[in-house]
């Protein structure tokens, strides 16, 4: 299968160059989502809960897309702004849409323009 690019009206559109997602047949590819409404484009919140929770919603959107959800996924890539400070919240949003086996997680802090968490995830088609 060529890959196919996944777009969701459900999740912010691109502010640059990328996909949302590309679905390579196994294997489905997100870019990383941000915790922006995807109808005006701005961050919601300013704490790492609620926008922990706007960014796995927008990274479900796309996943739907490729009739995909969190079940399926089986890598998660976390930047957090302030890695130390906000870790255990942006965990215990991340626990209720992960279950177990969680996915394979790698979490490091990052230098983010105006948002506290950027994630993405790699989901295998079963």
């Amino acid at each position: 299968m060529p890959r196919k690019e996944l777009r969701s009206s459900d999740a912010p559109a691109p502010g640059g160059t990328y996909s949302q997602g590309i679905d390579t047949g196994d294997f489905v590819f997100t870019s990383g989502q941000g915790p922006n409404d995807p109808k005006t484009g701005q961050p919601v919140g300013d704490d790492i809960a609620t926008q922990t929770r706007r960014t796995l919603d927008n990274l479900k959107a796309v996943l739907a897309e490729a009739g995909l959800g969190f079940s399926h996924v089986v890598k998660v890539t976390t930047h957090l702004e302030h890695l130390k400070r906000d870790f255990a919240g942006y965990d215990a949003v991340y626990r209720e849409y992960f279950s177990e086996p969680y996915p394979v997680r790698t979490t490091v802090g990052s230098d983010l323009m105006n948002i506290l968490v950027e994630i993405d995830v790699v989901a295998r088609r079963p």
